[in-house]
């Protein structure tokens, strides 16, 4: 695996990030593509909005490596939309699980998603960051690239345009972009939400842990009980 160390002794993200906050998102990418090559992959959870990222990607990497965790435990509307964008725009879909079946992992752990944080923190471990550390070394990932952006949550606000996971480098072309710069972007190129974006889901995880958003509510509440947000595959160290 490629390490923090000799990564950034050809890439100094710090110097990058200041050059490329002042890119577009495309040019961002583009960026990555030309530094990382065949070692570039991108990751989504075909989530709400997911359609931005796939598209602006695909347009310049068409066969770009696209990491998606199943845990098994998805909307059905999840797997359909999944199906509706890899057809559409032809994804390299790389599709990632973990070792036990969600049925193998219940016999063993129970329902480990209703023990409390270190309950979520131990399923989320097994179902997601597992497979998702497997994914990046299996496809020899050296830097990957995301659809985080600062605006959806606390924990995301101060999020670098490029920066460092566990040994990678992380490019997150739309970090800085907006609701409006989304919705635009969608339309624009007559793209699609996720199907339960209308039914008033903003973010878009298992069925056990996700909830529509509520008047007393902050979009951040919707995920996992309110206990965190993040599941894990975007944070540093989060090894199994």
């Amino acid at each position: 695996m490629a390490t923090a160390d000799n990564v950034c002794a050809v890439v100094d993200p710090t110097a990058v990030d200041g050059i490329l906050s002042k890119a577009s998102a495309a040019e961002r990418f583009a960026w990555a593509l030309k530094q990382f090559g065949d070692s570039l992959v991108l990751s989504t959870s075909f989530g709400a909005q997911a359609a931005v990222m796939l598209h602006l990607a695909t347009r310049q990497a068409p066969g770009i490596p696209v990491v998606f965790v199943d845990t098994g435990y998805l909307f059905p509307e999840t797997y359909r939309f999944a199906d509706q964008l890899t057809g559409r725009l032809r994804l390299n879909l790389k599709v990632y699980r973990a070792i036990e079946s969600p049925a193998w992992i219940e016999a063993r752990h129970g329902k480990l998603w209703e023990g409390g944080a270190e309950g979520l923190a131990a399923y989320n471990r097994i179902a997601k960051v597992e497979p998702m550390q497997r994914a990046l070394a299996e496809l020899g990932a050296k830097a990957w690239v995301a659809g985080l952006r600062r605006s959806q949550a606390s924990t995301r606000e101060g999020l670098p345009v490029v920066g460092t996971q566990d040994g990678r480098i992380k490019v997150l072309p739309i970090v800085d972009w907006t609701d409006r710069d989304v919705h635009r972007y969608l339309t624009e190129n007559d793209l699609p939400y996720h199907p339960l974006w209308e039914q008033g889901y903003v973010s878009i995880g298992d069925v056990h842990t996700t909830r529509p958003l509520t008047a007393e509510m902050t979009p951040e509440q919707t995920r996992f009980f309110g206990i965190k947000r993040e599941c894990g595959i975007h944070e540093q160290g989060a090894h199994i």
